[in-house]
């Protein structure tokens, strides 16, 4: 079984302080699982991304706004559970990253508020930075058949460098992997692929997307891990559910055979996703 910050990672769970309203967010659902099943606190490795400011709705890594951040997460969760590792969601240019982690570990860390820092949404010269500043426990990443730019674009092997294993987010494709979405109108009318105008899942793109969706449709079931490859580090996907029965599903561990990662292999060789991962807006590989 993988470790991240020093525990076995039977269950990743993750979560963010934007997840919803301020007042209503992940860690405040966390907090009321943990208030009815509080057995279970030792059991996960919690997650959480923070740092964005609630006025600009901007990543903000002043010491003013991470201390606001890390103190609101800490005091949701009321003490039920301690965040395992916290992360801003994306990096703040405007701020040198080692005041910003020397202002965690001493006021954070050190005191035992948190046990550590990741990082989330970083491009490899990132990864190269932090490590001088801090001791990194986990780099989450979109990777799934659709975004394979982690395994060229260095982020992989930086991680695999320093032994830091990769939080995966997205492993699914957002839900298009599942076969649940057959064409464009099969998207709920609320969803915020329509409404945040996702590149891959505007009309244009989703039926060129789709054809991905069809070629490894038969080996879809038969997933497996990319992390046994060299020069890979261990990857940890964290596919969201918002059902009993798709967590149940998505927690099953499946081995695929060499042939059979080949088979995907050659397919994905063959394939360009139409479309990028994220609206303009929104920064990727901080």
């Amino acid at each position: 079984m993988p470790e991240v910050a020093g525990k076995e990672v039977g269950t990743c769970w993750n979560g963010g302080e934007n997840y919803g309203a301020l007042d209503y967010n992940s860690l405040v659902l966390v907090e009321q699982y943990l208030e009815k099943y509080p057995e279970y606190a030792d059991k996960i490795v919690l997650n959480i991304k923070g740092g964005v400011n609630p006025d600009t709705h901007q990543i903000d890594a002043s010491a003013e706004n991470t201390r606001r951040s890390l103190d609101n997460c800490i005091a949701q969760l009321k003490g039920r559970k301690k965040i395992d590792m916290f992360e801003f969601a994306r990096r703040d240019p405007a701020v040198p990253m080692q005041e910003t982690f020397d202002l965690i570990e001493k006021e954070y860390v050190q005191t035992g508020k948190i046990e550590g820092i990741a990082l989330s949404e970083v491009r490899a010269e990132t990864i190269h930075e932090a490590v001088k500043y801090t001791k990194v426990l986990a780099v989450e990443a979109e990777i799934s058949l659709f975004t394979t730019d982690i395994l060229e674009n260095g982020v992989a092997a930086a991680c695999a460098q320093y032994g830091i294993p990769i939080i995966a987010y997205s492993p699914i494709g957002r839900g298009m992997l599942t076969g649940q979405f057959k064409k464009f109108d099969d998207l709920p009318q609320d969803s915020l692929l329509r409404s945040f105008d996702f590149p891959r899942f505007q009309r244009e793109n989703f039926e060129k997307n789709m054809q991905l969706v069809e070629k490894v449709e038969d080996i879809a079931q038969r997933k497996g891990s990319l992390s046994r490859r060299p020069g890979v580090p261990t990857i940890i996907p964290i596919p969201g559910a918002t059902t009993a029965e798709r967590v149940e599903e998505n927690s099953k561990l499946i081995e695929i055979t060499d042939e059979e990662m080949q088979e995907i292999d050659d397919i994905l060789v063959k394939f360009t996703p139409a479309g990028e991962r994220y609206p303009r807006a929104i920064p990727v590989n901080t």
